[in-house]
């Protein structure tokens, strides 16, 4: 099972390592100094979420990820360096880049490769909103856009402590989280980005003590559980997704036993604001997450 999760993540992460397809525009720079890239950075972005964070910070790249999600128009023009789980490294290389950036979730797989050819990776932490938010402020200070960095990293505070004062007394909803691409799906923990924003909302992952982010999927054991909510995130082909969600909800008898289903509160989830990983779309996710969790 732990091997069937392990292929499922890699799956997860080839078909939607990225974020929301429309970026925040940049705050207009306040000094002579932020208006202009200093010429001693050549950024390499490998993932579509960290592209749309350096937008929003003002930060020009030299290479970005290749990607069907539309990427910001700043880049339009900038080299594509392939997907995010296997960049073209020879492309990266040859854009002389002083820092390539990339998430958590590929470092086990990505980091040797990029020291072996001796390439400057970083990888970002966007497991959790917290933690989107310190590695945004941590950009700013290392490419000098403290000012914009802390104002989009505090912007999430505002949307979440409102919404967090609303559900405050409300009972709190147990949550189900599907994660899928096609053909499979698992389940979803409070370690994942969407299980974060499901906690951070007052919601109850069923799927508690766990250590990672994503689990292989038990239906008798989830129906014992007996959710209050599902969610269904579609990664990849989100069409074909949900297609083969609803088909699994339809043929296999025991959704129906379900109380989420049989109260019609199994909800999909929209690929551009709950991705994989944290977005700079986090206050629109968390806005859309609190409607299904309290109707």
């Amino acid at each position: 099972m732990a091997g069937v999760a392990l292929w499922l993540v890699w799956m997860l992460l080839l078909a939607g390592c990225g974020g929301a397809d429309a970026a925040r525009s940049a705050a207009a720079p306040s000094s002579a100094a932020s208006q202009a890239e200093a010429p001693a950075y050549r950024i390499v972005s490998t993932t579509v979420a960290v592209t749309q964070m350096m937008d929003a910070l003002g930060i020009e790249l030299v290479g970005v990820p290749t990607s069907a999600k539309t990427l910001p128009e700043r880049y339009a023009n900038v080299t594509r360096v392939g997907n995010p789980m296997s960049p073209d490294l020879e492309r990266v290389k040859s854009l002389r880049p002083t820092d390539v950036l990339s998430v958590t979730t590929l470092q086990y797989d990505l980091e040797p490769t990029f020291k072996q050819i001796g390439l400057n990776a970083s990888f970002l932490d966007l497991t959790s909103l917290a933690k989107m938010q310190e590695e945004i402020r941590g950009l700013g200070t290392r490419f000098g856009r403290e000012a914009e960095a802390e104002k989009l990293a505090s912007s999430y505070n505002d949307t979440l402590k409102r919404l967090q004062g609303e559900a405050a007394g409300k009972e709190k909803p147990s949550v189900l989280i599907l994660l899928g691409v096609p053909g499979s799906y698992l389940v979803a923990t409070e370690h994942s980005y969407i299980g974060d924003l499901v906690r951070l909302l007052g919601g109850v992952n069923i799927a508690q003590g766990e250590k990672v982010e994503y689990l292989a999927s038990n239906t008798e054991r989830l129906q014992q559980a007996n959710p209050d909510v599902i969610l269904r995130a579609a990664h990849g082909m989100p069409e074909e997704v949900i297609q083969m969600f609803d088909e699994e909800f339809r043929k296999n008898d025991i959704w129906k036993h379900f109380k989420a289903v049989q109260n019609g509160r199994v909800y999909d989830l929209e690929e551009s604001l709950f991705g994989t990983t944290g977005n700079i779309a986090a206050d629109e996710a968390l806005e859309a997450l609190y409607k299904k969790l309290y109707p």
